[in-house]
């Protein structure tokens, strides 16, 4: 976890991380082919166990649901410049879509991701490329804490700097991932030749 470029495992075409989150399951199937940069960078952070114990930290009503600072931050100094080149956009940012949050240079996504709640289409020019959907869970989504609103969007060098421990203090309503699973999608079976 405290090497990002040792993380560098092809994602299967099709792969499940299912977390358990505070509030609840939410399943999301990512798809390589959508976006292979980004499918790549959230199946090694998946399969890592990067997000356990993180908080939803920016969490908008009708808008998205943002996380991906590590709770621990030894882990998020590491991660805090480990940016990933650009995916051409292949599917809009509809309810449901995952998506690597990045600045408006290029190739800036690193960690953080966001889950669409509302149609965020206008997202696609900007090059933001979704590569996966929540399945299942999408209630859980639109539950999770969003009093704070934007509250937390500038204190982003304090979470970095000091983790879950800065937001559970300043921000404890909060929810959080418990733990992550990562399965490989069942692929249908070619049809037999006649």
């Amino acid at each position: 976890m405290f090497n990002p470029a040792a993380l560098n495992a092809k994602a299967p075409d099709v792969f499940v991380v299912k977390f358990a989150t505070s509030a609840g399951d939410i399943v999301i199937e990512a798809h390589r082919a959508w976006a292979p940069i980004g499918a790549d960078r959230f199946y090694n952070l998946a399969k890592n166990g990067f997000f356990d114990n993180a908080s939803f930290f920016r969490v908008v009503a009708g808008f998205m649901a943002q996380f991906g600072i590590p709770a621990d931050p030894r882990v998020a100094k590491v991660w805090y410049n480990a940016n990933i080149k650009d995916d051409p956009v292949k599917q809009s940012n509809g309810p449901g879509f995952v998506t690597f949050a990045k600045t408006d240079q290029p190739n800036t996504r690193s960690t953080q991701l966001f889950i669409n709640t509302g149609d965020n289409s206008a997202l696609d020019k900007d090059g933001f490329a979704p590569f996966g959907k929540v399945t299942e869970g999408m209630d859980v989504v639109r539950k999770l804490y969003s009093g704070y609103g934007e509250a937390t969007t500038s204190k982003q060098g304090l979470i970095y700097g000091q983790g879950k421990a800065y937001l559970d203090k300043n921000y404890p309503k909060l929810d959080y991932i418990k733990s992550t699973t990562v399965t490989v999608a069942e692929t249908p079976a070619a049809p037999a030749k006649k």
